[in-house]
């Protein structure tokens, strides 16, 4: 029985960390407030903006009683705006909601019915977007329901399509104080507290490690905004994933995954390696992605069928591109 079905009244925090987001944080918070699920408080914190995003949520704030604003005195940097955030929950489930982003009106009253006891977290498809309209779609699974936590810590660490952003996710507010985390160690002396790449994969990672489900609506009630000034987009090359590739390297050897396992996600560090050589990064080594030593065993069958799948992916895409040349 779903723990949700015998809570129909449980209040809902939906949390929006801002800096500098005045052209869309109206947006984003008329999409929080729009849910279907009435019971939620929504609870902005903005940090230190130099635009004008802190006035609009005052306005915002002034005209509903759900939103809690909140400006810190300083910037300290985003992550622990995150943590700001969540410090700050009341709900008995919280919901990160980025402030470029938005959610669909049923986001809450179609994720929320899937949480039971053994489910760690419920999260949804997500399709980008920018001012153009629609584009692809992520995370897409074959059903709405629930699944094998183990299947998604094995597709996020080997890169394959799950989330790495909680912004498609709603978690018990309890697991999110606990496991977001603003200081990521590491061998490469690079603040995650600052550059926020990791931080959010390693939440969604020790979340799941915890239960024994996560739960999965099949349906995009996450929208992400793609423009120029997101992390993703503005990211330097190899910053993503050899980053990405730190805090994964963290959360093996924090849950003690098996060897086997750690043995192919070291191939698909070594790929990285080689894709993204001569980075200024400080990532030379596999051990480069450990906090401390560690096995650094390959498994070669593993690697050798990701470069594989990677040339004819490759490989595709050229034809595919040659095609629509040719077609013009």
């Amino acid at each position: 029985m779903s723990e949700f079905q015998s809570m129909d009244n449980s209040l809902v925090s939906i949390l929006v960390p801002v800096y500098n987001r005045e052209e869309y944080i109206e947006a984003t918070v008329a999409s929080a407030l729009a849910q279907s699920h009435r019971h939620i408080e929504v609870v902005v914190v903005d940090n230190a903006s130099t635009d004008s995003s802190w006035d609009k949520i005052t306005k915002m704030a002034l005209s509903d009683s759900r939103i809690r604003a909140y400006r810190n005195d300083q910037n300290i940097g985003p992550v622990r705006n995150w943590i700001a955030c969540a410090d700050l929950a009341v709900g008995q489930y919280a919901k990160i909601l980025w402030s470029d982003d938005l959610i669909s009106a049923d986001f809450l009253e179609k994720t929320l019915p899937l949480f039971a006891s053994d489910v760690g977290f419920v999260y949804s498809a997500a399709q980008i977007f920018d001012d153009f309209g629609r584009g692809d779609l992520n995370y897409a699974r074959d059903r709405t329901g629930t699944f094998n936590a183990r299947n998604f810590i094995e597709s996020a660490l080997y890169g394959w399509d799950v989330p790495y952003s909680p912004g498609c996710a709603i978690f018990r507010t309890s697991d999110l104080k606990q496991y977001l985390i603003a200081d990521v160690p590491n061998r490469v002396d690079s603040d995650f507290s600052s550059h926020a790449i990791g931080n959010d994969l390693l939440l969604m990672l020790l979340v799941a490690n915890r239960y024994a489900k996560l739960g999965f609506v099949n349906e995009p009630l996450s929208l992400f905004r793609h423009h120029d000034n997101s992390i993703s987009a503005s990211a330097q090359r190899g910053k993503l994933a050899l980053h990405y590739n730190v805090a994964k390297g963290f959360f093996a050897q924090a849950a003690s995954i098996d060897v086997a396992s750690k043995k192919r996600l070291n191939a698909a560090f070594a790929i990285d390696l080689l894709r993204y050589r001569g980075n200024i990064w400080g990532m030379t080594t596999i051990g480069d992605f450990y906090n401390a030593d560690d096995i650094t065993k390959i498994d070669l069958s593993f690697l050798i069928v990701r470069v594989l799948k990677g040339v004819v992916r490759s490989t595709n895409r050229r034809i595919a591109g040659l095609f629509k040349r040719h077609v013009r």
